[in-house]
């Protein structure tokens, strides 16, 4: 055949070959990019911009025929090259017949697929597939070729930090652990980061390892990086991560391994001591509780505790419990280190209140004695102090230099200290004012001048019974009233309409004495001077004033009637004496009945 760059070397139907020896030769052909045409039709040089196709780990390869389908096409052919340059033929299909058939390759088994436009498809792409295909169409005088190069990707899976520490130690270079990357294809790179900033290798104090194994039945890669790391008391709650850098049919890409925090270990560098309270200041009764802490991790477990008065420091866990503290329990507690090496103080005060009522209790006094009052306040800080009597707050501190009833009553004395919550005292007196019992009796007519109201003022403590009778006969008078009992003095009157002259009696009686005071009283038809009742307490001093005018009233109109009476006298017996005694003896006897209407009117 002439013409053709193609000898068959053997094989009568080259369609149904099993396999085609074919040696290059010279050729001319208009088809070739104008190279030298052996090297174009023979050479493997990789160098050449090859056509090159991306295919993921597992999926499907599909490489498409690059050339066009010459006239007189007899068959197609698809190859892959040996490391070392021989081809094997792996798919054939005949232009004529339609027919496909593959090659005895164990590799492909079952996994390839040619299309009628020569395309072929890899099922179950492997890293193994990663060659250099050929594809090949061959006409009567002429061979055709065209290589695609195959990349195989396989992203990995995510990284994990295996083989933990447990913990870190400052000053202590230790192996945090182990960022593992399973089946990447190309081979992946693995970085550490803490915080999200990359670690760079610092000698003694960041040291990294990286390992790669290839899996030989699969082609794929594991990466184990590791990391020994010397933290400081500033790492602790730091985040570390590691990050495989891989590379897939788009590009470069990453992944992150989830974060992981270590337990990071160091030395106690200082001892605090705090009063755990209730409330922010201490009483007394209070339950003390003192901690004590150091900043190292893990904290110190036991310390040492240095009471007031105590020489040697007391072993104790973090905690401390003083219970009902009292007064004596101020000042300066401290806490070290079992060793003694640090130590941290603090100042407890205890404050306390104490008072005391002079007298107190319960105290019985007679009416009209004086007693002395007085309330003494002992106490940590300034104190306030109020008074209470009968539940209402006194303005002053009381004082009886002469005791009333209306002093009798509960009183009590009672301190605080505004600062210290919880913190007041009180203490009561009640106080008993006794008296015997004292009778006053008024009487005046009512308006309608048909009775007369009688009443017995009464004062006394205990409260006197009081009973009234009728002089002479002794009968008891059942129908009273009594006014409300109020600062030791109450009333009880009666209304009586007498036909005659009667003395009524009032008798008074408590556990002191039995007074007993008697008022005669006109029958209702002779006139007599109404007495008015007893004021009370507020009014009796203007009563007494208005009484005092009267009585002032009446003695001058006594008087100016006496001067009228001596005028009148002296005016008679001066025209007597001028008439010469005419009629001496009835002239006596009508100056007798002026001396006696005068001295009757003197005495009304």
């Amino acid at each position: 055949m002439t013409g053709a760059g193609i000898v068959f070397i053997s094989g009568a139907d080259a369609p149904n070959a099993r396999s085609l020896v074919l040696r290059c030769i010279p050729s001319r052909s208009q088809k070739r990019p104008k190279l030298p045409p052996f090297q174009a039709l023979c050479s493997t040089d990789r160098s050449l911009g090859l056509y090159t196709v991306n295919a993921v780990y597992g999926d499907t390869i599909t490489m498409p025929c690059r050339l066009e389908v010459p006239d007189g096409l007899m068959f197609g052919k698809w190859k892959y090259e040996m490391p070392n340059g021989s081809p094997v033929f792996i798919a054939f299909r005949s232009s004529t017949k339609k027919n496909v058939q593959y090659d005895d390759v164990p590799d492909y088994k079952d996994r390839l697929s040619l299309s009628e436009n020569y395309t072929l498809s890899i099922k179950n792409a492997r890293i193994s597939d990663e060659k250099r295909f050929v594809c090949m169409l061959v006409t009567e005088d002429d061979v055709s070729e065209e290589p695609t190069i195959v990349k195989v990707f396989k992203q990995p899976s995510q990284p994990e930090i295996l083989h933990q520490a447990d913990f870190l130690e400052t000053e202590k270079l230790k192996m945090l652990g182990e960022c593992v990357v399973r089946d990447s294809y190309p081979e992946g790179n693995v970085t550490w980061y803490k915080n999200g900033r990359v670690l760079q290798p610092v000698e003694e104090v960041v040291v990294i390892n990286l390992r790669k194994v290839e899996n030989r039945s699969t082609g794929l890669f594991t990466m184990t990086s590791s990391l020994q790391y010397m933290p400081t008391k500033e790492d602790a709650n730091a985040k570390f991560t590691c990050i495989v850098t891989y590379y897939g049919p788009s590009g470069q890409k990453t992944i992150q391994s989830e974060p992981v925090v270590f337990d990071v270990h160091y030395p106690t560098e200082k001892v605090s001591i705090q009063v755990l309270s209730q409330s922010s200041t201490i009483k007394e009764g209070d339950n003390v509780t003192l901690k004590c802490s150091g900043n190292g991790n893990p904290p110190p477990q036991e310390f040492l505790f240095y009471i007031p008065g105590e020489t040697e420091g007391i072993r104790s866990s973090d905690t401390y419990v003083m219970t009902d503290v009292r007064r004596n329990a101020t000042g300066e507690y401290k806490c070290s280190l079992t060793d003694k090496s640090m130590m941290d103080a603090t100042t407890i005060t205890v404050h306390y209140l104490d008072l005391q009522l002079t007298p107190s209790g319960e105290v019985t006094k007679q009416i009209g004695e004086a007693l002395p009052v007085s309330c003494t306040i002992s106490s940590s800080r300034n104190a306030t102090v109020f008074w209470i009597k009968d539940n209402t707050r006194m303005k002053t501190s009381p004082s009886f230099s002469s005791l009333q009833y209306q002093d009798a009553g509960n009183y009590i004395c009672e301190t605080t200290l505004q600062e210290v919550e919880g913190l007041k005292k009180r203490k009561t007196l009640k106080l008993i004012v006794e008296g015997k019992p004292q009778i006053k009796m008024t009487k005046k007519t009512n308006t309608n001048k048909m009775s007369k109201t009688i009443v017995c003022h009464v004062e006394g403590f205990p409260k006197p019974a009081v009973q009234w009778t009728v002089t002479g006969s002794g009968s008891l008078i059942n129908k009273t009233e009594e006014t409300k009992y109020v600062n030791g003095k109450f009333s009880s009157k009666i209304i009586i309409a007498p036909e005659e002259n009667v003395t009524l009696t009032c008798i008074a009686e408590n556990q002191l004495e039995r007074t007993v005071t008697s008022l005669n009283v006109s029958a209702i038809s002779i006139p007599e001077y109404d007495e008015p009742e007893d004021r009370n307490d507020d009014n009796s001093e203007k009563v007494n004033d208005q009484a005092k005018l009267i009585v002032g009233i009446v003695v001058g109109l006594l008087l100016v009637a006496l001067v009228a009476g001596v005028v009148y006298w002296l005016y008679v017996k001066k025209s007597k004496t001028a008439s010469k005694h005419v009629d001496k003896d009835l002239g006596n006897i009508e100056e007798n009945k002026k001396l006696e209407e005068n001295n009757h009117k003197s005495e009304t």
